[in-house]
């Protein structure tokens, strides 16, 4: 390899991709097609990027199979970052197992770690945990550490603990310090700031306040009854009740839990769950089947006892209930939860991420673009929508994710 080529990997590796253009912009040879790439990356023109990337895979010869697994390796990266979430794992496995087979340990390494952040980023934990737990970080370089511990700070937030997570990012941010790179200390302050934001508010007895991530882990290991509407639930310690897929019966909960210790009238509670503007006999009638069937899902956490004018949540034992909501509360809030990240998605990817159809998602972007909400930019396949990121909070429980100790 040239002394070129050489110093233009060591430009893009201190986080220097015009030193590295000004080595081989002129080049077409497949090693500098392969930096050209990733420079352009680093600039942001991710089309750009991965066709250079496509063209040196091609360039290398087929002795050359780490060179193209690095290839691949960094395409992956692209679609990462791009919110190209349907780009195939199974070729960023392949181009792992390869560079293991023949001793490039880092950038397998690295591979790994791009596989365990889509897998975060689309609620896997179960499976990006198991992942991370094949790698030994010991003797990454301060780049690659970094990395490491930001993956592991992020699987730590979405689990909701947060001294692991606070305990990763000071070690995320030593190793960045050391690398020298400005975008990757940027990176790990911006997630360290999560920390610090907004993740939920809590409203109970009239009071509705904001609460930070470590207030909201120390609030599901306390005595109260939790009725989580970011997860759609109803929990305590040792049990949690999911009401997922019954969203009747968790808008009465919400409900009974927002007025607890007080009563809600029926009125109230058909207005909630059916949405209807006059309550009639039929309504009536659904509302005692429907809380019926909430009495028999709540029984081991509480009872919902008849009153006069309604029903009335009693948890057993005695304790208080809270209710635990996202810091916004809108229609379509989870599409926006992930566009405030700031990237640019396209409709495929963010249906993946909710795990809902690509059209009902469509419809979401629609709806929230004729408000200004959302922008939109490209056509057909290319085209990406996005938002300003939304100020003065996290998204991190508007995610999906399983919950914490259920």
């Amino acid at each position: 390899m040239d002394s070129l080529i050489i110093a233009a990997a060591r430009a893009l590796a201190a986080g220097d991709p015009l030193g590295a253009l000004n080595r081989v912009a002129l080049r077409d040879d497949a090693p500098a097609l392969a930096l050209r790439g990733i420079a352009m990356a680093q600039l942001g023109d991710f089309d750009r990027a991965k066709a250079l990337l496509r063209r040196a895979a091609r360039a290398f010869g087929p002795k050359e199979a780490v060179s193209r697994a690095r290839c691949v390796v960094a395409e992956a990266e692209i679609a990462l970052v791009s919110r190209d979430l349907g780009w195939p794992a199974k070729a960023l496995d392949a181009a792992r197992l390869t560079l293991d087979a023949h001793g490039d340990r880092l950038n397998a390494a690295h591979a790994l770690h791009l596989e365990v952040r889509r897998l975060l980023l689309i609620g896997r934990l179960d499976e990006a945990e198991r992942k991370l737990a094949e790698l030994d970080p010991a003797p990454f370089p301060p780049a690659s550490r970094a990395a490491h511990e930001l993956v592991v700070a992020g699987i730590a937030m979405r689990r909701l603990r947060t001294r692991p997570a606070r305990t990763a990012l000071g070690r995320a941010d030593r190793a960045a310090q050391r690398a020298g790179i400005p975008a990757l200390t940027a990176e790990v302050k911006s997630a360290a700031r999560i920390l610090d934001t907004p993740a939920a508010r809590l409203l109970a007895l009239g009071e509705d306040r904001p609460l930070k991530l470590a207030e909201v882990e120390a609030l599901l290991a306390s005595q109260v009854l939790v009725v989580d509407a970011c997860r759609h639930l109803v929990r305590d310690t040792k049990t949690v009740v999911s009401l997922a897929t019954r969203p009747v019966l968790f808008a009465l909960a919400r409900a009974l839990g927002e007025a607890w210790p007080h009563d809600v009238s029926r009125d109230a509670l058909v207005a909630r769950a059916f949405r209807a503007r006059q309550a009639d006999d039929s309504h009536r009638a659904r509302l005692r089947v429907e809380v019926g069937r909430l009495r028999a899902m709540l029984r081991p956490l509480a009872g919902v006892t008849a009153t006069p004018r309604g029903f009335v949540l009693v948890p057993r034992p005695t304790r208080d209930v809270v209710v635990l909501a996202r810091p916004v509360e809108e229609e379509h809030a989870d599409v926006l939860a992930f566009l405030a990240d700031g990237e640019s998605w396209s409709s495929s990817a963010l249906a993946l991420a909710l795990d809902a159809s690509q059209r009902t998602v469509q419809r979401a972007l629609d709806s929230l673009a004729a408000t200004g909400k959302v922008q939109s930019f490209g056509r057909g396949r290319a085209r990406r929508w996005l938002t300003p990121p939304m100020p003065g909070f996290t998204t991190t429980l508007l995610l999906p994710a399983p919950v914490p100790g259920g």
